[in-house]
């Protein structure tokens, strides 16, 4: 008789599709772990970098500045150069704002013989530099990025760098905008003037008749070095148009108020060469550099004043210039020096 056998089947096969949804979710299960890991890497990366900068920048401002003083004080990063080790050195942003024969060229001087500051002269004398606000924030940004090379330049571990620039020279045209650039990039107004702008005036048309003349060796000298010199070039004597002279002082002393009123809502300071030239203990001097946060240095020029005799001997219409101005409140500019 037969016997009866348990027939044993093998286990049947999940489906196909079944099998592959395992294995996508556990390639993507491993997809998600990695890139976790990787986010993590990175953004502890990023942490790091960051925390660097930061370092670095806490190590550039680790000096003792005031809250006040902070948007007046910068690091300039130069692109033709590197500033080495003076990159944490803090450089404070200036412009001597004046006009032609006020003594800004000898002022310049003395600023220039601190070891620690460079003033780069008239940057906007050539009219291609001031044709419109494009060019001369150019300008402006090549200067007090340390980029701009002069014979004053000191780069590196310079403290303070700025610029001469007359007002007639493209600034009131575009004075709007140079006052907002001005207050955003925290640079400093050093306004520069003459009392006795009559004397300025003698100053211009003398100095126009040299580039003519050309009395000292067939060279024209806006500034001298020797007594000799100044001599030589203090010989003449213009003659002022009378009838124009009291609009034009007008007019000027206008001008240079407006300047000054506009712009102090920059920081900013006033100086008259007359008070620098006969101040024998400096004090105003020392104010500049208080102003700009130097050290304190004995500053030296070794230009030579050119008028220095009464107007009476240095205007050739005198009597004329005299009779115009007699009564007016510009009568004292005959007598001071």
């Amino acid at each position: 008789m037969p016997i009866d056998r348990e027939v044993i089947r093998p286990p049947k096969k999940p489906p196909l599709i079944l099998r592959m949804m395992v294995i996508l979710l556990f390639v993507m299960a491993c997809g998600v772990y990695i890139c976790s890991i990787y986010s993590i890497q990175i953004s502890a990366y990023k942490i790091a970098e960051l925390l660097n900068i930061k370092v670095m920048d806490q190590q550039c401002n680790a000096t003792n500045i005031k809250p006040s003083e902070i948007p007046y004080v910068h690091y300039p990063k130069p692109k033709t150069y590197n500033r080495g080790e003076c990159a944490c050195n803090p450089v404070r942003f200036f412009a001597i704002l004046s006009l032609q024969r006020t003594g800004s060229g000898w002022f310049e001087t003395l600023l220039n013989s601190h070891i620690n500051v460079t003033s780069n002269g008239e940057v906007f004398s050539p009219r291609e530099r001031r044709t419109n606000i494009t060019t001369i924030v150019k300008t402006m940004n090549e200067v007090y990025r340390l980029d701009w090379f002069s014979s004053a330049s000191k780069n590196e571990c310079t403290a303070a760098v700025g610029f001469k620039w007359m007002i007639n020279q493209g600034f009131y045209r575009h004075r709007r905008q140079i006052l907002k650039y001005f207050k955003k990039r925290g640079i400093s107004s050093i306004f520069l003037f003459r009392k006795n702008i009559l004397r300025r005036m003698i100053s211009v048309l003398a100095n126009s008749h040299d580039k003519d003349a050309r009395p000292l060796n067939g060279t024209h000298q806006s500034h001298v070095y020797s007594r000799k010199e100044a001599r030589i070039l203090a010989k003449y004597k213009p003659t002022i148009n009378a009838t124009l002279l009291l609009s034009e002082l007008r007019q000027e002393v206008e001008e240079t108020a407006e300047a000054i009123d506009f712009f102090k809502r920059t920081r900013h300071m006033v100086l008259y060469y007359e008070d620098l030239i006969n101040n024998r203990t400096n004090l105003n001097l020392k104010e500049v550099q208080e102003f700009l946060r130097l050290p304190y240095r004995e500053l030296s020029s070794s230009q030579v004043k050119i008028h220095t005799a009464p107007l009476s001997m240095q205007i050739q219409n005198w009597e004329a210039v005299r009779e115009a101005l007699e009564g007016t409140p510009y009568e004292r500019f005959l007598y001071e020096n």
